[in-house]
């Protein structure tokens, strides 16, 4: 159950502070621009805190439901405006006053993803150097030659120091519009080789699964003893009673043979009960464990929140790596960052409404609240990286050409600059009509997504 609470805390968390930054844009900019602010609502529905501040007596306010917010300014189309404050209106605000306090929400988001991405790189981003344990028969990988014990350099020419760099090159070169590309590896005597990955024509890269499943590989894992070093506070196997330094015997009568067993009897054990005997001090005793179910990339796995004790033989270290920068060096590779995974996004987006990626992919609030609360149990920096990533996504969205979003009402300016006069409010009651439906369906589709994700 805390493993529930802290997925909860941590979307709440996350989205009140992301949806607080994008807001905060709308209203520092607003209030620059000589426009009166009226209320900044975090969350809508009943306000559980509010306070009116500063000269014009804003509203400040935390709703109740956390998925959003809003801030409200003066504007004549929405109510009587006195003669001596009609100029602080909004719509009475020249063209491209109006568009910076529209677009400037979307920009917060941006500026919060380079400044989450430079305290990451300066401060340094564990990972795991990405080699290859298994090559799956008939698969793309195989069909390009890699084998196991390669080790991925880089991919189209994209240095790929961890997994998490090597799996962000696989899916930018599969959204890419071509038939191939390439991938740099070292076997283990150190020689280096560029293979051709070429996809057919419907490429199963992206679709309905995990990216590296997809692709036709297996990170390399090492050979441990099935033995506990520790446990996730409120995890499956905390609520069974298992304690750090228990070792695995058996599951269900099966016998298990090193930690990579363990894992893939719970991974493909999700919601069932188990059956396990442990090894503790000089005794055997007997646990019933029921891994709990979350998603992982296109399927559901079973975990139970358990950590391996890592025998002091510097195998896993050799693995380790940590992607450092200089405070200076850093500001670049964050903006750098910020904007591949704006651009992914984006691509990503394009591939799913063209039918190239599958719309299973889409994750909705459940989905988020499991990485939310996934990084957050991991550490700091694995949770500064989630926020990173939604803050790009929320920018990226927010500037669709959707009416109702931000993207919207700035195409309706484009059109007004183009036409000499803004867009009838008949129109844009019809524009808004459209929005709303389309952003309904989104939805549906995100929260179906995660109830199949959840239920299997």
């Amino acid at each position: 159950m805390n493993g529930v609470f802290l997925s909860v805390a941590a979307f709440i968390v996350a989205i009140g502070v992301l949806v607080t930054v994008h807001e905060f844009g709308h209203f520092w900019v607003a209030r620059k621009m000589g426009v009166k602010v009226l209320r900044f609502s975090v969350g809508f529905g009943r306000p559980l805190w509010q306070r009116n501040v500063g000269a014009d007596s804003t509203e400040l306010v935390i709703a109740a439901i956390p998925l959003g917010g809003y801030v409200k300014m003066l504007d004549e189309r929405e109510g009587e405006v006195a003669a001596a404050e009609r100029d602080r209106a909004f719509n009475r605000k020249p063209l491209g006053a109006r568009a910076a306090v529209v677009v400037a929400g979307p920009v917060f988001n941006f500026l919060f993803a380079i400044a989450a991405y430079w305290l990451m790189f300066v401060s340094g981003v564990p990972g795991i150097r990405p080699v290859i344990g298994e090559v799956v028969p008939s698969s793309y990988a195989e069909q390009a030659g890699f084998v196991a014990g390669d080790e991925i350099l880089a991919v189209d020419g994209k240095l790929t120091p961890s997994w998490e760099s090597a799996m962000l090159g696989l899916l930018d070169a599969g959204l890419e519009e071509q038939a191939s590309f390439t991938v740099t590896v070292q076997n283990p005597a150190g020689t280096e080789t560029e293979l051709r990955v070429r996809l057919d024509e419907d490429s199963r890269l992206l679709g309905k699964g995990r990216l590296l499943d997809n692709f036709g590989i297996k990170p390399w894992r090492p050979s441990y003893p099935a033995i506990i070093d520790r446990l996730v506070a409120g995890g499956a196997a905390d609520r069974a009673g298992m304690q750090g330094g228990d070792r695995v015997v058996s599951a269900d009568g099966v016998a298990i043979d090193d930690w990579s067993d363990w894992v893939d009897y719970v991974r493909e054990r999700p919601g069932q009960r188990i059956a396990v005997i442990v090894e503790r001090a000089v005794s055997q005793v007997e646990l019933a464990i029921t891994p709990d179910s979350v998603r992982d990339g296109g399927q559901v796995i079973g975990r139970i929140g358990a950590y391996v004790q890592l025998p002091d033989d510097g195998q896993h270290a050799t693995m380790r790596v940590v992607v450092r920068h200089g405070l200076l060096e850093a500001v670049p590779a964050a903006i750098v960052k910020t904007w591949e995974m704006s651009t992914l996004t984006l691509r990503a987006l394009w591939k799913m409404i063209i039918g190239k990626a599958s719309l299973e992919n889409l994750s909705g609030p459940i989905s988020i609240a499991q990485y939310a609360g996934q990084s957050a149990a991991i550490g700091w920096a694995s949770f500064l990286g989630f926020l990173a990533i939604v803050s790009v996504s929320l920018g990226v969205l927010n500037l669709l050409p959707v009416p109702v979003l931000d993207g919207g009402h700035l195409m309706y300016y484009v059109i007004e600059f183009f036409k000499g006069s803004p867009v009838s409010e008949e129109a844009q009651l019809v524009g808004q009509r459209i929005g709303i439906v389309l952003l309904l369906a989104l939805m549906a589709l995100a929260f179906y997504n995660d109830l199949a994700r959840l239920f299997g």
